[in-house]
């Protein structure tokens, strides 16, 4: 099957992912500044799988293609190529679309982003005094000497943007970078005149005021064009001696900025003898040059300030109160009458705080035992796992340090629980700590209690405002027992396996899933009721695809709804004739996933904090969990539904990969992040 079975490259179809992306931006019917956001989300997400993905190809490209086609099945330099084509297509739909679209419409409601040589004197003034006070105390100019053999060309840091100046007197040049200062705003809104807004770009108040800055140099012209390095930013670590593995981590991290580069995004009215210039002083392939427009890391715009009218941005959705679950009195008592779900970002991520903060002083709570991965900046979930520690509850704390991009967040945690009496464990080095569940034990009338939180989504309450998952208070024993064992064996450094009711990864998640898709199989062969419907952010690993080709073979039903990565290919003759996929990408970001199993009629449910990916399924610590309460499993599969029945951000995956919009013609409108909003709305009510 590995020759034959219908597959896409995952990187390929990431890039498909990123698209969609794109496809938000490029809608009109949203909110034009949120259209501004999607571009920095487009752009944020494609920094990122240069720093990683395209990184991890090039080297396996430095392995020799040969070798590695052998073992992946594909020829990395070929995805390489291949991804470099995609890219800049994309890029200049990008631009385009920043160019003649937004900016022409944003003008139209009297918002004007301006450059530096439209500013009349009035304006240029008021930037000239606020680059003279702010801009210019974090300006260092580098003059590179580049007719000196024995100059070094500087080294660029990783995702930054730099001017490349060129100060031409008399016909000689002199050259120089500017590091566009990280730490200040990237724009600067500008005195309104007669109702019109105006706002400058850093980069563009920095060329206005070159001559501030070169002063010491005569010039009869000097010229800036914009350029932005990524690098490789994968983590080189020493999994082979646990005991040094911190230090490991530490030294790697440092290393990060200094990673090989891969992209260098350049300003295309650049000179390109300049490019090329800095192309050969980096030592970098010409693969990785990508014209752009005059502005990099756009990803800055996702912070785009918030000006114009209400019609400019997304209508504010408040969180909804659950039930339930009353705030003014004990969670935990509650929890033990009847299992709570609450779907965020749709309720409130307080739900979860005020769990951990009535733990914290509980004095019938002995222990709390939580599985952390990414937090917030301030998190009130690290206050409140200290505060109980403090008052003499026993906190165990697996938190989780190589989560990429968060490793010295996690570190600076780490230290923070240790100094606050927390008991923290780092796990093993060559797996992830990727499940999001928490336990408490209490003492009711001299017998050990149990209460978990069980998740698809981090413990971090600002991405639970924006990622749609499902959270799941229970003291139902089945599952809190299971749990509680999960964390012996973490405390003792095991992954245990045989759950009555969790599916763990990484010692049996594989063969429990096939054994669920085994079960369709069986009941379709036998006349009986059979059908699946997964939802996950990607589908990647080889094994659980081919097992879902085997189960649409034998005519199971599979419908999948997968936001990101997927290489599965649907509706493909002999192979996916009886899989449908579609992908949902909207104002918050689809992040739970979700199994539902027909079993001839008594449907199981699971909520799990794995994605279909080889990496989750075999080398990570993840945790699915099974929806026992009735209403609860009925409330899943309700919203799974309202999911797929979205004809106005649901996009079709198929074999031409071309994001085509799923019933966009149709008459009635089906929204489903807001209708899920409304269906939970009038639960309440």
């Amino acid at each position: 099957m590995k020759e034959k079975a219908p597959w896409i490259n995952r990187e390929i179809s990431w890039l498909y992912f990123n698209e969609r992306v794109l496809q938000e931006a490029e809608d009109p019917t949203v909110p034009l500044i949120e259209r501004l956001r999607f571009l920095g989300i487009f752009s944020s997400n494609l920094d990122e799988f240069y720093r990683v993905r395209v990184a991890t190809l090039n080297r396996l490209v430095n392995l020799g293609a040969n070798k590695t086609k052998d073992v992946l099945g594909f020829n990395p330099k070929k995805i390489l190529n291949e991804i470099k084509d995609l890219v800049v297509k994309q890029e200049k739909r990008f631009d385009h679309l920043y160019e003649n679209v937004i900016i022409p419409q944003l003008e139209e409601n009297k918002i004007f982003i301006i450059n530096e040589k439209q500013l009349n004197v009035e304006r240029g003034a008021f930037v000239r005094e606020y680059f003279r006070r702010e801009v210019l105390p974090n300006l260092v100019p580098i003059m590179l000497d580049i007719q000196n053999p024995d100059w070094k060309f500087p080294s660029l840091s990783d995702q930054r943007i730099y001017l490349f100046v060129k100060l031409t007197f008399k016909k000689k040049a002199k050259y120089a970078l500017v590091q566009v200062p990280p730490k200040l705003s990237r724009f600067l809104v500008l005195p309104e005149n007669r109702g019109m807004k105006f706002i400058i770009l850093l980069d563009d108040i920095i060329r206005y005021c070159l001559d501030d800055l070169f002063f010491l140099f005569d010039f009869d012209q000097i010229e800036a064009y914009s350029i932005q390095l990524t690098r490789d930013a994968e983590l080189d670590l020493d999994v082979k001696l646990p005991h040094k593995f911190l230090e490991s981590l530490e030294q790697s991290l440092s290393q990060r900025g200094k990673g090989r580069p891969m992209r260098l995004l350049y300003d295309s009215d650049a000179s390109i003898d300049f490019i090329e210039l800095i192309r050969q002083q980096i030592g970098m392939d010409s693969e990785g040059l990508i014209p752009s427009g005059r502005y990099h890391n756009f990803k800055d715009f996702i912070k785009f300030p918030s000006i114009g009218g209400e019609n400019l941005r997304n209508e504010e959705l408040p969180p909804l109160r659950l039930k339930h679950l009353q705030l003014n009195t004990s969670l935990i008592n509650q929890i033990s009458k009847k299992d709570v779900l609450v779907h965020l970002p749709y309720q409130s991520f307080n739900y979860i705080i005020h769990f951990l903060r009535e733990a914290a002083i509980d004095p019938k709570v002995q222990d709390i035992w939580i599985c952390l991965y990414r937090l917030a900046e301030n998190s009130n979930v690290i206050n409140a796992l200290i505060n109980a520690a403090r008052n003499g509850k026993k906190v165990f704390c697996m938190i989780e340090l190589k989560a990429r991009f968060d490793e010295e967040a996690n570190i600076f945690w780490m230290n923070k629980l240790v100094e606050g009496g927390v008991q923290v464990s780092i796990g093993m080095a060559e797996f992830k700590v990727h499940a999001k569940v928490c336990l408490i034990s209490r003492i009711e009338k001299k017998k050990r209690v149990l209460y978990a939180n069980l998740a698809t989504g981090n413990f971090n309450e600002k991405t639970a405002s924006l990622y749609a998952d499902h959270s799941l208070f229970t003291a139902n024993p089945l599952i809190t027992e299971d749990l509680y064992r999960m964390f012996e064996g973490l405390a003792n450094k095991q992954f245990l396996k045989d759950y009555t009711t969790l599916i763990c990864s990484p010692t049996e998640t594989r063969v429990k899933l096939y054994d669920l898709i085994d079960k369709e199989i069986e009941a379709q062969n036998s006349g009986k009721e059979a059908s699946i419907f997964l939802k996950m952010n990607s589908l990647t690993d080889q094994g659980v695809i081919e097992k879902l080709y085997e189960a649409s073979n034998a005519g199971v039903k599979i419908r999948l709804i997968v936001r990101g990565m997927c290489s599965l290919i649907p509706g493909v003759t002999g192979w996916s004739e009886n899989i449908e996929v579609r992908s949902i990408v909207d104002r918050f970001l689809e992040h739970a996933r979700v199994w539902v199993f027909a079993n001839e009629g008594d449907e199981l449910v699971y909520l799990s904090s794995a994605d279909l990916m080889t990496r989750n399924i075999d080398h990570r610590l993840e945790v699915a969990f099974p929806i026992i309460d009735p209403t609860l499993k009925k409330e899943i599969k309700d919203i799974l539904e309202i999911q797929w029945k979205d004809n106005t951000k649901a996009r079709i995956i198929n074999q031409q990969q071309d994001n085509r919009y799923f019933g966009n013609n149709q008459k009635i409108k089906n929204r489903a992040q807001i209708d899920i909003y409304n269906y939970l709305k009038y639960k309440v009510k």
